[in-house]
């Protein structure tokens, strides 16, 4: 059998503030305690037939526990605090959710848990009782300066509860994403064509200039730009004036394009108001950007996506393939921007149209949870389904976060498994959430003697 032990450097007063209620609920959701003589604090037997569900919304911590106190038979909820006393602290007793509570499980009893009628409610502390080494790789794993914290066991976990792992955490991602998007079709007034485009115009802004383009999007919307879709100079006009691209500046040369963009934008400025939301051009983040990354060359490659796609949203909804969606992005920017990374400057050299890894990336940032949240708003899962197959189709993105996974021995075989792996390092490995996933929880699982 697996021995329990003494742990006495947790005291009251000592390091016990480092521990979390949320190891007590593994605790209890495994049975991970020595339940040899099993007993309330003031003597009563207690056998557990079933620990209960885990409950993550508000209420008590397990819900539907089975279990024998004393000689009467009981199912109801439990509640976990790492002291007696949080019961009185969370004022329990107040709320009916509470009622039905029937065990309190402690670290330490420092204070006796009471219903509001003055019943008390059986106590059963777990200090003494946890098995041998579990706490110890608990502390380690919260204490470790890896920003993985299993870094150096990764290694002993098999595949399969790596990639189950994965699965879960992807499915999490997905379903933000995809709710994400839902929030703001609602808050577009159910306008997909809007919200597509505000999401592209986010996405196109990849990570570090995303809010820009994203208060762009808002302020310079999709019907207003629909309204001069067949002249490309008063598109562009009204994109790179709103992003404040057109605000002179001291000594610039100005070129006859730049010239005819400012004359554009000042017509159509005065004609709907538009210098209220305007952006800054300081707000642009152009430093240590490679010049293909530049925010005005990627202005210019989402202005020239929606000159050649003016139908996008339907485009979208009714490409079959995963290839058929990459052409819908494999548009050239105007003849200016394929000369010029920022205004004013000619280059030396062609520039490119948007690249092919640049496409994938709008793909999983926007198409995937537009398809997934547009899938449920209209009942269809083939949609869903057809969604995250073209992630599974797609190469695993590489990035610090996937190099990290990767040199610890977990690779990626799709852009599935690589969303997996972002959620998977931002959200659990990051914030130490190793008892809400598998790996960890498999690494933590106690040894038997």
């Amino acid at each position: 059998m697996v021995q329990a032990q003494t742990l006495p450097f947790i005291g009251h007063a000592g390091s016990t503030h480092a521990l979390k209620e949320v190891f007590l609920h593994y605790v209890w959701q495994f049975q991970y305690f020595d339940a040899t003589d099993l007993c309330t604090d003031d003597g009563e037997p207690i056998t557990v037939f079933a620990p209960g569900a885990y409950n993550r919304n508000a209420g008590p911590d397990f819900m539907q526990a089975r279990m024998r106190i004393g000689e009467m038979e009981w199912v109801g909820c439990v509640e976990l605090h790492i002291y007696g006393s949080g019961w009185e602290e969370h004022k329990h007793a107040a709320d009916p959710a509470y009622e039905n509570v029937i065990l309190h499980v402690v670290w330490e009893n420092d204070q006796p848990a009471y219903r509001a009628d003055g019943s008390r409610i059986p106590t059963l502390v777990l200090r003494d009782r946890i098995y041998s080494g579990l706490l110890l790789k608990y502390r380690r794993f919260m204490h470790s300066p890896e920003h993985v914290p299993c870094a150096t066991s990764l290694k002993n976990v098999s595949r399969i509860v790596k990639l189950s792992m994965v699965e879960r955490a992807f499915a999490g991602r997905l379903e933000a994403k995809a709710n994400a998007v839902a929030n703001l079709f609602q808050r577009n007034r159910q306008d997909w064509e809007e919200t597509c485009y505000q999401l592209l115009a986010r996405s196109f802004g990849f990570k570090i200039n995303a809010e820009p383009f994203q208060r762009l999007a808002l302020c310079m919307p999709y019907r207003l730009l629909r309204r001069h879709g067949n002249k490309q100079i008063q598109l562009e006009a009204l994109l790179f004036g709103q992003a404040g691209f057109l605000e002179p500046k001291r000594d610039e040369t100005v070129d006859q394009y730049t010239l005819e963009l400012r004359q554009e934008y000042q017509f159509l400025d005065h004609k709907y108001e538009l210098a209220t939301g305007r952006l800054n051009r300081a707000e642009w983040k152009f430093l240590r950007l490679r010049p293909a990354n530049f925010p005005s060359l990627r202005l210019a490659q989402f202005a020239g996506l929606l000159w050649n796609r003016q139908h996008l949203f339907s485009s979208i909804l009714e490409a079959p393939t995963l290839e058929a969606l990459r052409d819908l992005f494999r548009v050239q920017q105007s003849e200016y921007w394929r000369q010029h990374y920022s205004l004013g400057s000619c280059s030396q050299e062609d520039v490119s149209a948007l690249g092919e890894t640049s496409i994938d990336t709008l793909l999983i940032n926007a198409v995937v949870p537009l398809l997934v949240a547009y899938g449920k708003h209209q009942d269809e899962p083939a949609l869903v389904d057809r969604a995250i197959h073209i992630l599974e189709q797609m190469a695993p993105e590489e990035n610090a976060i996937t190099r990290r996974l990767t040199a610890l021995g977990w690779q990626p075989e799709s852009a599935l498994d690589s969303q997996g792996m972002l959620e998977l390092y931002n959200h659990f490995c990051l914030k130490r959430r190793c008892l809400d996933c598998v790996v960890g929880a498999s690494l933590l699982k106690p040894t038997p003697a």
